[in-house]
């Protein structure tokens, strides 16, 4: 059961170049607005992406803030309480 497919065809000028396929046609009525529409539509979309990496990027700078505020205080006290330690020696 094979089908029998229509040869190819290569459109070739004479000096052996190939020739442009013809353009499309240029979008009209429906497709010219849904062709715009879509543009908007990813616009927004990637806009809108931004925002929610950059939102998400501050709630992650205000939930590490107060650790590293800790850590560093924690840190601080006890290279204080150590040179204290250290000075009366």
């Amino acid at each position: 059961m094979s089908e029998k497919r229509p040869p190819i065809i290569i459109d070739m000028t004479p000096e052996g170049e190939f020739r442009d396929p013809p353009a499309p046609p240029a979008p009209r009525g429906l497709d010219l607005v849904l062709a715009r529409l879509g543009g908007a539509a990813m616009l927004v979309a990637l806009v809108t992406g931004g925002l929610l990496v950059a939102a998400l990027a501050l709630l992650a700078i205000g939930v590490l803030l107060p650790i590293v505020l800790t850590a560093g205080a924690i840190g601080a006290v006890t290279l204080w309480w150590r040179l204290r330690k250290a000075r009366a020696r």
